[in-house]
């Protein structure tokens, strides 16, 4: 709390004492360095300073400059005002803050650092005027409890002054009416006004020992009442330690808390308990914390006490003021509800100045200009203010046009014959068309009203109110001229207002007109031109009015079918194209099977060949499953799974040549290569790597994965994967002689290999986990991320960036790709906070991108279900269930011998937010669960007998 005695010496201090503190400081920290061995010559510091200075200046100028160029760069404001605080020029310091005062809302630091600077500099009582002048600006840009407590503690400062005190209370009413609701700030300000009460009530307490005379009294009295008074408020109100408050009172009456008063505290602490968990979760959240603040206003609206509604939304439109949606929901409230004019007026002023470009803000405003009897100046002053906001489409100036020229509209007084409104209201329609034909369509390449919407209403007041059909007709025309005249609504509209303000003939004519020119819809033009003549025509009329229908419709049905066999043309060009594809695809799809068949066949070409290569002293395994692989050693073999879930088996070894031993045919130009040999007791798994998604024609993958993980650590082997025909399988093992170059190697994961992305994994024994599994991002629901699917092809993550950094900060964004690198039109984004990304999806869901509707929705995969080891679960499309597999794997001829009419699927679930995902399916069999020798309790059945079999395989 400030003092009141000398107060303006202690807050207040000269420019001189400020630099003569400053020149102290400096010098004290000039003895410190000597003191800690720094050798610094004054002419160092001096160059130092001046260059220092040098720098700032220029960058001050550039600043100014560029401002100068474009008025509405907000950082730009805010950057020149912190350079020019740092370097003290004050008279510049606060001509900057005015004009970006002008220009924008200052947030609550830039207000408390300008408060704080001219509270410096205050000498005398005028200089003490113009900082209330400045608080009284502060306190309109936002609620803030900060502010107003700075306002009632300088305030207070000035209490010695005539009229002193009654100022002070009243700012303390105000603030107590703006922020004496904040359920978590608010209690600052009771306190603040209270101590004050308490401090006025020392000064009129007599002295001890001497009794009060009867003024004295009355006055003692008085201010008893104001702070009692100031306790039962305060208690009324659900604020944060009302506790502490509750206590405090009890402690300072004398006669004990008064039942109404306890009654209302009680009432308060419950709202309190109400609030709490909103207030906790404000608490929690980071900023802009807007899906709180939207619950907190429901909850609010919900309970039905203005106040509290006002103050929330307040609280949350000074972090998230550049939400129109915010502002827009906050006015309307306003506007239906309390209806007070400075309160709706304030909000509707601050509302377009944090949004500008939001048409329907301004919209707004001049509705409740006009709702609150503003005068004609005011409401034109904002309406050019509007057209300077800057929107963001064409059709934004039509309607904040239209909003206009309604208010002029209502202002005409029509029983006149002439009046200044009319005169008024004829040159702004005319000022709009040409502001819509010049200016707006020189910037959007369209006027935004296609239908002429302006000059249609324009028409209709000119023949309704002031019955001048002439000018009502040369509006139609030139609308008419304006490409409407092809659409048969338009004639229709016309015809209308010549049937209901004009004559016949200009009806007849209007109508004839539209027969002629009409392409959208000729035959109910051409019904209400006959049905106009048998009410109003002679004969001759209607023999003209049959005639030109007539050709008019033949005219068409020409046309017509001359679209009709254009399209039957194209359509018979596109079955073609589709037969010739359907056989181009059979063609194929012979031709493959034709190669399998040979490929099985150089198979077991291969095999024989392997099983020589053997030679009769080494030990042949019984059998090598399909996966197995080795790392030197053909005795132990090993089963690998990585995320892409790939196994293989690396080419059969090659027979030792004697010396002197040359290759023949195509391998005659290949260098032999030598293998290192890694014992089983050498090789450790924790030193390997799987790499897996290559181009099965990748040249040399040995000697070019070699390079590629060199730079990870010491490569000791690489082993490529080939089938028995010698192809390589598109992944192999890299190891190395450390293990700590493992990690450093798997964050080359979806590196691009020869156009692929390549995908790097631990190397794990699946004998010893064989649950063991890599993905490498979160499959719970992360509501800071969203998912976007429905994106074109062609989309980069540039464009994508550009698109979602409108709602929030970008962190991250993962384009989804195939196997091969292209993209699957889905994307993941991530935003700082969940506030952000429920904003993105919000705004971005249902949009379009590229000609394509973009789907949004917080990021919720699908769980990467385990399968069961049991029961394999059934693909989607697969033809036969999985039998289980045995000790040694799954056999060729291991198949079920179960006719597939008698196999029966459990129903999938199907539950995913992005997308729909189908849980693992079990198949079963009549008595059968999970393989043979399996019974699930669940599923059991009455065994069947052969006759049963007999009747279910005749059903088929």
């Amino acid at each position: 709390m400030a003092a009141t005695g000398n107060e303006e010496q202690t807050l207040l201090p000269d420019i001189e004492e400020e630099a003569e503190g400053m020149e102290r400081e400096m010098e004290s920290e000039e003895e410190e360095e000597e003191g800690m061995g720094v050798e610094h010559s004054e002419e160092e510091d001096e160059e130092d300073t001046s260059e220092d200075e040098l720098e700032n200046e220029a960058e001050i100028q550039r600043l100014e400059e560029q401002l100068s160029i474009n008025a509405f760069d907000y950082n730009c404001h805010v950057d020149l005002i912190k350079l020019l605080r740092q370097e003290g020029k004050l008279h510049r310091l606060r001509k900057a803050r005015q004009k970006m005062s002008e220009l924008f809302p200052l947030t609550e630091e830039i207000w408390l650092d300008w408060l704080k600077d001219e509270i410096r500099l205050t000498e005398d009582e005028s200089d003490r005027e113009k900082v209330y002048e400045l608080f009284e600006r502060a306190v309109k840009d936002y609620v803030c409890p900060e502010i107003w407590l700075e306002y009632v503690q300088y305030s207070i400062g000035g209490m010695g002054a005539q009229g002193g005190i009654e100022r002070v209370r009243s700012i303390f009413e105000r603030a107590l009416t703006a922020v004496g609701l904040h359920m978590t700030k608010g209690a600052s300000i009771w306190e603040a006004y209270r101590e004050f009460e308490i401090v006025i009530l020392s000064t009129v307490q007599p002295p001890p020992g001497s009794a009060p005379s009867q003024e004295q009294q009355e006055l003692l009295n008085a201010q008893l009442e104001r702070i009692h008074t100031l306790f039962r408020r305060q208690l009324a109100v659900p604020l944060m330690d009302m506790e502490g408050t509750y206590a405090e009172y009890s402690d300072w009456a004398d006669d004990g808390v008064p039942e109404m008063v306890t009654r209302q505290y009680r009432r308060a602490l419950q709202q309190l308990e109400k609030g709490k968990p909103f207030e906790e979760a404000l608490l929690v959240s980071e900023p802009p914390k807007l899906a709180e603040y939207q619950a907190y206003i429901d909850f609010e609206m919900k309970e039905g006490d203005p106040a509290r509604v006002q103050i929330i939304f307040e609280r949350a439109l000074a972090e998230n003021c550049l939400v129109p949606d915010l502002w827009i929901k906050y006015t309307t409230y306003l506007d239906r509800q309390l209806k007070i004019k400075d309160l709706v007026l304030s909000a509707h002023e601050r509302a377009v100045r944090n949004c500008p470009w939001t048409m329907g803000l301004w919209k707004s405003y001049l509705l409740a200009l006009e709702r609150h009897g503003a005068d004609h100046q005011t409401v034109t002053d904002v309406f050019e203010k509007a057209l300077n906001a800057g929107f963001i489409q064409a059709t934004d100036y039509v309607e904040i046009w239209q909003s206009f020229l309604d208010y002029l509209r209502r202002r005409v007084d029509f029983s006149k014959e002439w009046s200044r409104e009319l005169d008024e209201l004829r040159a702004a329609f005319a000022r709009s068309l040409d502001y819509l034909k010049q200016d707006v369509e020189e910037r959007f390449s369209e006027s935004g009203d296609l239908s002429c919407t302006i000059m249609q209403i324009w028409a209709r007041i000119e023949a309704l109110h002031c019955k001048n059909m002439q000018k009502a007709r040369e509006l139609w025309d030139s609308i008419m001229t304006k490409g409407n005249a092809k659409h048969a609504n338009m004639w229709l509209e016309y015809y209308n207002l010549e049937r209901s303000y004009g004559d016949a003939s200009h009806c007849r004519k209007a109508l004839h007109r539209a027969v002629q020119c009409t392409s959208d819809y000729p035959e109910h033009v051409c019904d209400v031109l006959l049905n106009f003549e048998r009410v109003e025509g002679s004969l001759e009329d209607w023999d003209a009015a049959v005639q030109k229908t007539e050709t008019k419709i033949n005219r068409v049905k020409e046309q017509r079918a001359r679209v009709a066999e254009k399209e039957a043309l194209q359509a018979r060009q596109e079955e073609e194209k589709a037969e010739h594809r359907r056989k181009a695809k059979a063609d194929k799809k012979g031709q493959k099977k034709s190669q399998k068949v040979n490929r099985t066949g150089d198979k077991r070409k291969a095999d024989d060949e392997y099983e020589q290569e053997w030679g009769e002293d080494a030990e042949l395994p019984s059998k090598r499953l399909r996966g197995e692989d080795d790392f030197g050693s053909t005795a132990t073999e090993e089963l690998m799974e990585t995320e892409s879930g790939l196994f293989g088996r690396r080419a059969p070894p090659r027979k030792t040549e004697p010396p002197g031993f040359r290759k023949n045919q195509r391998g005659s130009s290949e260098a032999p290569q030598q293998p290192q040999d890694v014992s089983k007791e050498q090789r450790i798994d924790e030193n390997c790597v799987f790499v897996s998604n290559l181009a099965f024609n990748l040249d040399d993958p040995e000697g070019k994965l070699r390079a590629l993980f060199q730079g990870c650590g010491t490569v000791q082997q690489v082993r490529p994967v080939f089938s028995m025909n010698g192809v390589f399988r598109g992944y192999c093992y890299v190891q190395f002689e450390d293990r700590l170059a493992v990690p450093e190697a798997l964050k080359l994961d979806r590196k691009e290999v020869d156009g692929r992305p390549m995908y790097v994994s631990p190397c794990v024994d699946k004998n010893k986990n064989p649950d063991f599994k890599v993905f490498k991002y979160k499959t719970a629901m992360e509501k800071h991320k969203i998912f976007i699917s429905g994106l074109p092809y062609t989309c980069t993550k540039e464009t994508l960036e550009d698109l979602c950094k409108q709602h929030g900060t970008v962190k991250a964004i993962r384009l989804v790709t195939n196997r091969s690198g292209k993209p699957k039109g889905l994307a993941y984004v991530e935003y700082e906070n969940e506030a952000q990304a429920s904003q993105a999806v919000l705004k971005m869901d249902g949009s379009m991108l590229e000609n394509f509707t973009l789907s949004v929705a917080i990021s919720n995969p699908p769980s990467r279900m385990m399968e069961d080891k049991g029961v394999p679960s059934r693909l989607l499309g697969a033809a036969m269930p999985r039998q289980p597999q045995g000790a040694r794997g799954k056999g060729r001829t291991q198949i079920s011998l179960l006719p597939r009419s008698l196999y029966r699927q459990s129903t999938p679930d199907a539950k995913a937010e992005n997308g729909t995902v189908s849980a693992p399916h079990t198949t079963e069999t009549d008595g059968v669960h999970g393989g043979p020798g399996t019974t699930s309790p669940d599923t059991q059945s009455k065994s069947l007998s052969n006759e049963d079999f007999a009747r279910m395989l005749l059903k088929k």
